[in-house]
């Protein structure tokens, strides 16, 4: 069982102003409920125990909100004065999770109606022997919110390639995934992208992925918002 997570909110949220002028994005609304508050909610439900949380940008506002959630432990990563990068981010916090696996989580994205039966189908699939990192996938036909040409194609079995110079891809990276604290050996110091422990998992054949069923949410841009509140409306109505 997974009992670790990080979610990714140090973002700037540049693509989602102006909402986010005065507002940090995981704490913009979608249907009247914060984004981080769908992650928070889903890996709770599925048994994560403690999370951790990295804030930059309007870091006092995401602070106070994170007090309010009860039945996690929450750990602030305080990243005010340098931006780690998606990988420093992660490599910073490495200490709280104890060389076991954990779960990370973008804070715009989800998915919508049971968040937790997706994130139960990606711990179902995570084999500690044979993957370093397991990605959930969204199928561009289950995507809401997200308009680009794809990002992975699935080999045999679930090993993962990228578009590289393809036009598209059949499947979009969901934000959401496992990793091993073992794949973060030799890494720089200070900011670096989590693509390249993506990279170099590829190569070794350890970087598979787990197309997942449900209904995507991409929520990076004021557009894919209103898309987002449109879907959840459909899906419970």
């Amino acid at each position: 069982m997974i009992e670790n997570a990080m979610i990714l909110a140090a973002g700037l949220g540049t693509r989602m102003r102006p909402l986010t002028n005065d507002t940090p994005k995981p704490l913009v609304k979608v249907n009247q409920k914060a984004l981080i508050d769908y992650k928070l909610e889903a890996a709770k439900s599925c048994g994560v125990k403690k999370i951790i949380v990295n804030v930059h940008y309007l870091a006092e506002q995401l602070e106070s909100h994170l007090k309010n959630f009860s039945g996690l432990e929450i750990i602030i990563s305080d990243e005010r004065h340098q931006l780690l990068d998606s990988g420093g981010g992660i490599f910073n916090c490495l200490h709280h999770f104890n060389d076991k696996p954990f779960l990370v989580m973008n804070s715009d994205t989800f998915w919508v109606g049971d968040h937790p039966a997706s994130l139960l189908q990606l711990f179902d699939k995570w084999d500690h022997a044979t993957m370093d990192i397991l990605l959930a996938l969204a199928s561009k036909n289950q995507a809401v919110g997200f308009h680009g040409p794809g990002d992975f194609f699935i080999r045999k079995t679930s090993f993962l390639a990228w578009r590289a110079d393809n036009k598209t891809a059949p499947y979009a990276f969901s934000g959401d995934y496992i990793m091993h604290p073992r794949v973060f050996h030799d890494v720089p110091d200070g900011p670096f992208s989590s693509l390249l422990l993506f990279d170099r998992a590829i190569k070794t054949n350890r970087l598979h992925g787990a197309p997942l069923q449900g209904t995507w949410l991409d929520v990076g841009t004021p557009q894919s918002l209103k898309e987002a509140e449109q879907a959840i409306a459909q899906h419970n109505s």
